[in-house]
């Protein structure tokens, strides 16, 4: 839509976690790139932290939102604050980013409270005044694509187009040698191959289970030969630890033992991650190391992004499952049926595959789904 050149300053506003952000990431450079424009980015603390290093936000606002889940509670003046200092920067426009389960209509309001004159986001419902472009969104009930094409559909329909869909993460500065320091001080042989295990999940829902890790390890281990670094963030030390004493042998402990940078520069470095689906695996996505996926049936949406690799699914226990009522509708009926938990000797034959290059690695947009008899 023409009247959206003329846009100089675009608050984007993506609450949630660092992964949702970075899949964000190409819709944002597609603003920037089509309107010549500065960026600024309303989100979370904890999607905060990897905004150094998406090239296409020009700033960052922090409002832990109460509407989704975060660890920080924010208070109503909190919400009357920032409204206020959104006002103050006068933004030409806002773009509200949503997974298909999320309500945009809160977030509208923060920017219709600060009176952004142009207002953009999918809604089921008829947001009048909410929202000056309005996108009814379809899906998951006659539609169903890639949390990247959602949003690049999104902006899409005000003329925002991008050169280049994939994720991209720059880093600044080399922090390889402060990483390699720490991996040769925790013991690992710098001269003989290892691998990431990223055991660490923001959800209870989405874990592997320990002792199927452990398992994986021990074949590792006795059938490839690698070195395995388990990785997660500080509060998940313990858990790790279970981990790395029941595999045994020259398996390392380094949650918690590095910065985002640095985490960022270590997959970079690895031939290969096994992670949950969780942000580590679209930071591999975005730094271009091929990514084993345990891949949780939560929101479909959510593979890495062109990428190599394989994704392999399992179910969530039913006590576990969101009580969201579009998630449940995605279970029941678009989620493949009678998936069983993945056995540690298919993930061991799909890290050899991908390690040797005998398959076809490259991930596809969408997890297999199915309606009925139908694939989407």
């Amino acid at each position: 839509m023409s009247d959206w050149m003329s846009c100089k300053k675009i608050l984007c506003i993506r609450p949630d976690n660092m992964g949702d952000l970075i899949m964000s990431a190409p819709a944002i450079r597609a603003l920037k790139e089509t309107f010549g424009c500065t960026i600024t980015l309303l989100t979370s603390s904890m999607a905060a932290g990897i905004v150094p290093f998406l090239s296409e936000i020009d700033e960052v606002m922090i409002f832990d939102a109460p509407w989704v889940k975060n660890a920080n509670e924010a208070g109503v003046s909190n919400f009357y604050q920032i409204i206020e200092q959104i006002r103050q920067k006068q933004f030409d426009a806002a773009v509200v980013f949503t997974v298909f389960s999320q309500n945009p209509l809160p977030s509208a309001m923060i920017a219709y409270l600060a009176g952004i004159p142009r207002r953009l986001a999918y809604c089921r419902e008829n947001s009048y005044q909410l929202l000056t472009h309005w996108v009814p969104d379809k899906e998951p009930y006659g539609l169903l694509q890639h949390q990247v094409q959602r949003d690049l559909e999104l902006v899409k329909t005000v003329g925002a187009r991008a050169q280049e869909k994939g994720l991209r993460l720059k880093l600044p500065k080399n922090v390889w040698p402060s990483v390699n320091q720490k991996l040769k001080e925790m013991g690992v042989d710098m001269q003989k191959p290892w691998l990431i295990f990223h055991a660490g999940v923001s959800e209870r829902k989405r874990e592997y289970p320990q002792p199927l890790w452990i398992e994986t390890g021990k074949l590792v281990a006795k059938q490839i030969n690698h070195q395995i670094i388990l990785t997660g963030n500080a509060a998940e030390r313990t858990s790790i630890e279970i981990i790395k004493k029941g595999i045994g042998g020259i398996v390392f402990n380094a949650a918690g033992l590095f910065d985002l940078e640095e985490f960022i520069t270590l997959i970079k470095r690895s031939p290969i991650v096994v992670s949950v689906n969780t942000s580590a695996a679209h930071i591999a996505a975005a730094v271009g190391t091929p990514i084993i996926v345990l891949y949780a049936l939560s929101n479909p949406q959510h593979s890495p992004w062109m990428s190599r690799g394989k994704v392999l699914l399992y179910d969530i226990p039913g006590e576990l499952r969101s009580r969201n009522e579009i998630l449940q509708y995605v279970h029941q009926h678009i989620h493949p049926k009678n998936i069983s938990m993945i056995r540690p000797d298919e993930i061991v034959a799909s890290i050899r595959d991908v390690l040797v290059g005998d398959c076809d690695c490259f991930i596809p947009a969408m997890i297999p789904l199915q309606t009925g008899e139908e694939i989407f």
